[in-house]
């Protein structure tokens, strides 16, 4: 039987227990991460906690929605037995019925089959690290062999252990110039999940820097259920110039080569970024997005029409 849970009811124990032991268990669905990410999230649990499915939700103009939050690629159904497109169906069915607006991602394991909602197929990338490094390399494309070899001659030292706000710095003095949507509250959101994961031993920090040692380009990534998952990075002009993301994100599959770690890219739909990762030898995979409209007129077309809004 699947069952409703607020936030307050939720048995965060049996919930964490049960996203470890899921099949197709990730980083994302975490209670913790949850709480950092969308504090307020409530679930949808079947049975003692064999099935669970996140729900993050909100309410703006008095409508009530599902939305996903940033920081989190993939959510949806997480299952320690057998998950096929009835069950998926089936969570999806149970949605609450005051949630009459979503567009959610579920996870790369949740296929539903038609229903009373849109699929919207995204693009990942993803890189088995379970070769020895030189096997690795011998798959990066022409390009990167290029970037790679003017990062080399360019002095460019990688580094370790740099600080959240320092990443965050970078990012916001170049290309979040950019990104209007992203407020202060989401900036200093990212800073408390990249503190906390690293507090949990579940998160990295990775700074290059020039020769002249400023810091040009830095990463973080997060590391859970086999997957180090490249979350966040900032460059500038000088790292642009000198391949140094390219550098670092070599000195990442290096260091983590010979593991039975998976490198997730975290998409993307960006067919720019897309080359840019399967450079290294990623290979595409695909989840969906999840959309439902179940609002009245006039408001069923607005909201559809109104794809300016900011969900989140």
């Amino acid at each position: 039987m699947i069952q409703y849970f607020s936030h307050h009811a939720i048995d965060k124990k049996k919930w964490d227990d049960c996203i470890s032991r899921a099949f197709n268990g990730n980083i994302y669905a975490l209670s913790w991460y949850l709480d950092v990410v969308h504090s307020e999230w409530e679930a949808l649990v079947e049975n003692d906690y064999e099935r669970v499915m996140p729900l993050t939700g909100a309410k703006k103009f008095g409508i009530s929605y599902l939305f996903q939050p940033y920081f989190t690629q993939q959510l949806g159904i997480f299952s320690k037995k057998i998950l096929n497109a009835v069950v998926v169906n089936d969570f999806i069915a149970h949605i609450p019925a005051h949630y009459q607006f979503a567009q959610i991602n579920l996870n790369v394991h949740n296929q539903p089959s038609d229903g009373d909602f849109q699929l919207y197929p995204q693009k990942n990338n993803l890189l088995d690290l379970i070769h020895d490094y030189r096997k690795l390399s011998s798959k990066y494309t022409s390009n990167t062999r290029r970037n790679l070899k003017k990062a080399q001659t360019s002095g460019l030292v990688l580094m370790k252990g740099l600080k959240p706000e320092e990443l965050v710095r970078l990012f916001r003095e170049n290309r979040g110039k950019q990104i209007k949507h992203w407020k202060t509250v989401h900036y200093l959101r990212l800073q408390r999940l990249m503190y906390t994961a690293i507090y949990r031993g579940m998160g990295l920090i990775y700074g290059v820097y020039t020769v002249n040692n400023d810091l040009c380009a830095g990463a973080f990534f997060l590391k859970s259920h086999q997957h180090l998952i490249f979350l966040f990075s900032a460059t500038n002009v000088q790292a642009r110039e000198t391949g140094a993301m390219t550098f670092l994100i070599d000195a990442v599959i290096r260091e983590w080569a010979s593991s039975q770690k998976i490198l997730d890219f975290e998409g993307s739909n960006n067919p720019n970024l897309a080359r840019f990762y399967k450079g290294f030898g990623a290979k595409e995979v695909n989840y969906y997005r999840l959309d439902f409209n179940r609002l009245n007129f006039p408001w069923r077309h607005l909201v559809k029409l109104k794809t300016m809004w900011k969900w989140g």
